[in-house]
């Protein structure tokens, strides 16, 4: 079953399942699976299967998969804190975690057509998951997106679709499209099983580590794909007893579009417009996004172009070739750091999101 996240009301699962309630709130699904078993040493663990190793604390079964997951968690002696490889998925960036999950149910519910709306990433970690499943995807994208991003959708055989006026245009042609067709809406923003694929991000950084939670984590944070994931997967370890603490989140947004970081701490001037994989405006779940940072003690700031391109030259002079989005995480910790909301001693993990191979 699903249910409304606001509401409450309750939806069967299904082909034609609606994309969001009545109310105009997203929906989840209305139980988490848990396991009663403690937690596995390392060794035990089915890494082969990749984040699949959790799947008993998810709903649904691996029916498309490309062996995505346990991405590696290295030390990054320049920024004194380890950065979780997210960056190195088949698709290049972490959103692959959400479509094998999204694309396995889509498959399992008889789905013949899913779209999706994304500035990139998303949009090619869907496609490519489709094309897996044999299941047509049409993708909605900004008119501006970089060419390398929709190379990726084209050649795997979607239909991407580019639209002019910015990524709120984008996401209002892709849900007409939903409204008054036959697709599956496959959106990282509102389908619930995205979530569980990004849960996974929190599982295997604890599982990294022996089942010892970092202190905080950092993360870019544009419809909170990633920062509201790893919450459900934090808490979920908590609710097994796997962990005894939830590390905080602190959050990178992109200046001028910083809509968390607005309602946390005001207006602020400046702008960051290469970070453009986090440039949402209208969260989803910003409600949800706001409930997570506050159970944690968790923050988000605003980092501006400047020092985001400054951060991503020291990134790829350090080996680490990732896309300007993900460079405001590890600018967000100096900046956290410099603040004093994360002790000089604090154990950090860093999400590096997308790789440099997409611009």
């Amino acid at each position: 079953m699903l249910a409304c996240s606001v509401c409450e009301r309750s939806y069967e699962e299904g082909p034609d399942e609606p994309w969001r309630c009545s109310c105009g709130s997203p929906l989840e699904f209305e139980t988490r699976p848990v396991p009663d078993s403690g937690p596995p040493e390392f060794g035990a663990l089915e890494t082969r299967k990749g984040l699949w190793a959790f799947e008993s604390f998810l709903h649904t079964e691996p029916s498309v998969t490309l062996g995505e997951g346990f991405t590696p968690l290295v030390d990054a002696p320049a920024w004194d804190a380890a950065f979780k490889l997210d960056y190195v998925f088949p698709s290049g960036s972490f959103k692959d975690r959400g479509a094998t999950t999204t694309l396995s149910r889509a498959a399992d519910l008889g789905v013949e057509r899913v779209v999706e709306d994304s500035s990139g990433n998303a949009g090619a970690a869907i496609a490519l998951y489709a094309a897996r499943a044999g299941i047509e995807a049409e993708i909605y994208v900004p008119a501006e997106v970089k060419a390398a991003k929709l190379r990726a959708i084209r050649q795997t055989g979607a239909e991407a679709v580019p639209i002019e006026g910015g990524r709120e245009a984008v996401s209002e042609a892709c849900i007409h499209r939903v409204e008054t067709g036959d697709a599956y809406y496959a959106s990282h923003a509102w389908n619930p099983s995205f979530f569980e694929g990004t849960m996974t991000f929190a599982m295997e950084v604890c599982a990294q580590r022996d089942w010892e939670p970092p202190d905080a984590v950092v993360a870019p944070l544009g419809h909170g794909t990633l920062v509201l994931g790893a919450y459900w997967g934090f808490s979920a370890l908590q609710e097994a007893g796997w962990i005894d603490r939830l590390p905080r989140l602190l959050c990178a947004q992109a200046a001028g579009t910083a809509p968390v970081a607005e309602r946390l701490h005001g207006m602020e001037r400046g702008t960051n417009r290469i970070a453009d994989g986090i440039q949402i405006a209208e969260p989803v779940r910003i409600d949800a996004v706001l409930e997570a940072i506050e159970a944690t003690d968790g923050d988000a700031i605003q980092i501006g172009g400047q020092t985001t391109e400054a951060t991503l030259g020291r990134l790829h002079q350090s080996g680490f070739y990732v896309e300007p989005t993900s460079a405001v995480a590890p600018a967000a910790l100096d900046r956290y750091r410099e603040a004093g909301v994360i002790g000089p001693d604090a154990d950090v993990v860093v999400g590096l999101t997308g790789s440099g191979l997409k611009g």
